[in-house]
């Protein structure tokens, strides 16, 4: 008996050996048939990219958008130096930016704000003064003067670059004080003595006044500007020195950032959009994916993506990619959803390369903050995420895998354009999976550069893919 129990163990371990490259095998196609069940397909619709609204190509520019849409820069961010030289520099990186990828550049408030020199232009005074009138203790705004802001615009044109303006239109700041019969009290709500003379607001344009006590929102104890008076509506849109038709006609801006949207109705920035056009994006601060539909629906506006923010937060700081699964903004209308990872006001993503890896590679309009491209990250590694999104994040996103440390997503093409397979890879080792593409029987490569390999796809489409540590891979047909 002891014999043949020894033959058996022999047997065992030659079986075991012998057949190692054949389990192999069935954990890695046990792996595909884990990775296949968890396939989620994410948007539905015909594949097309994201649009802002202006045809990108160009006969003299240098900036042709790619088949994966834009990329949007947050051209400036909390209190940058002062001394009026802000659109200068800015101007000066324009070309640069161009070169990389980027489309499209969010200037900070440009109008003079109470603060004059100092202020970040978001407590505006005169929506007519852009660094050309002595008041408010100075000509110049923080960034610069008029001359130097036009400068600017004309130059991202020439390089067909689209200038989005900051627009503040809340609140104003900067007024005298008067008497206010609906207070009855004395009210910093007279804006008769604006240098351009443009756009000037007694009590009756704030509440509380004629038209009711208050609206959505106010800000910081500022005037809280009445948007359902006809005078306010007048200035704002209507008529043809209105802010928004002297921004878009006379200082060529492209689009809108809308601050603070909680504080009014969605129909304002409806109105405004219907008017003049353009691009818009509101700042709804809201991590509630509905709330942030309910109002793009309404505006007829992108929104920041918060909702993505937070869930990018809790997944790249805090160990749990699961969380992509969550419910985004762009998931539910990838047309409207403008994606960021900090922006001038919240920055709470510490490992912020992954999330780049994530907003460039996935739907909606990635925008990438000032400080984070020049200043704190590897921008190398980013012109090429930006690159990749440019050329290779096209069509419809599934989501392949995902656990604690590992998320996996496929962009499933569009016109052509093959689209691309995203590997994030938190934890600190290298990793390999399975996944099923969208490409039968062809070479593959990463084209970050972080792999080597270069498999081939199976007759059935699927492939081993890998991902470093810390780290993320993007694949597609290697052409």
């Amino acid at each position: 008996m002891k014999k043949t129990y020894f033959f058996l163990s022999l047997l065992a371990l030659a079986l075991v050996s012998s057949c190692q490259n054949r389990d192999e095998l069935i954990t890695e196609t046990s792996r595909q048939e884990e990775v296949h069940n968890k396939t989620v397909n994410v948007t539905h619709h015909d594949g097309r990219p994201f649009s802002t609204g202006k045809d990108s190509g160009s006969t003299n520019g240098k900036f042709i958008a790619g088949p994966g849409g834009g990329v949007l820069m947050q051209g400036f961010y909390w209190d940058v130096p002062e001394g009026g030289n802000w659109w200068n520099t800015v101007k000066d990186k324009l070309t640069a930016w161009s070169d990389a990828g980027i489309g499209a550049v969010w200037l900070p408030p440009a109008s003079k704000a109470q603060n004059g020199a100092y202020s970040m232009g978001y407590d505006p005074t005169d929506y007519y003064d852009f660094g050309n009138f002595n008041q408010n203790g100075s000509v110049e705004t923080r960034f610069g003067s008029r001359t130097e802001l036009e400068a600017l615009i004309t130059k991202a044109h020439t390089e067909n670059m689209q200038v989005y303006a900051d627009i503040v239109i809340n609140h104003n700041s900067g007024g005298q004080s008067e008497a206010n019969p609906f207070t009855g009290t004395n009210t910093w709500t007279d804006f008769s003595g604006v240098a351009s003379g443009k756009f000037q607001r007694n009590y009756n344009d704030f509440y509380k006044n004629a038209y009711g006590n208050n609206d959505e929102g106010a800000f910081g104890g500022f005037p809280d500007l009445s948007h359902v008076n006809p005078h306010v509506q007048d200035w704002l849109w209507g008529r043809d020195d209105s802010v928004a038709k002297y921004y878009k006609n006379v200082m060529k801006f492209d689009g809108w950032r809308f601050d603070y949207v909680k504080g009014f109705g969605p129909w304002v920035v409806n109105t405004w959009n219907s008017k003049v056009g353009g691009f818009s994006v509101g700042e709804l601060w809201d991590s509630n994916v509905n709330t942030l539909e309910w109002w793009a629906n309404n505006a007829n506006s992108s929104v920041f993506d918060f909702a993505a923010y937070y869930k990018m937060d809790e997944a790249f700081d805090n160990g749990n990619l699961n969380v992509l699964n969550d419910d985004m903004m762009w998931k539910r209308n990838p047309y409207k959803a403008v994606t960021f990872v900090a922006n001038h006001d919240t920055d709470i993503i510490y490992n912020k390369m992954p999330a780049y890896a994530y907003i460039l590679t996935h739907e909606g309009y990635p925008t990438i903050f000032y400080r984070d491209y020049e200043e704190w990250l590897n921008k190398e590694r980013l012109n090429n995420l930006i690159w990749i999104h440019n050329n290779k994040a096209t069509g419809t996103t599934s989501i392949l895998y995902t656990d604690n440390d590992e998320y996996i997503a496929r962009r499933n093409g569009y016109n052509g354009n093959p689209g691309l397979v995203v590997y994030i890879n938190t934890s600190s080792s290298w990793q390999e999976r399975w996944v099923e593409t969208n490409w039968s029987s062809q070479q593959i490569k990463d084209f970050t550069g972080n792999s080597t390999w270069y498999p081939t796809t199976q007759g059935d489409k699927w492939v081993k893919i890998q991902c470093p540590p810390n780290s993320y891979s993007v694949w597609s047909l290697n052409l």
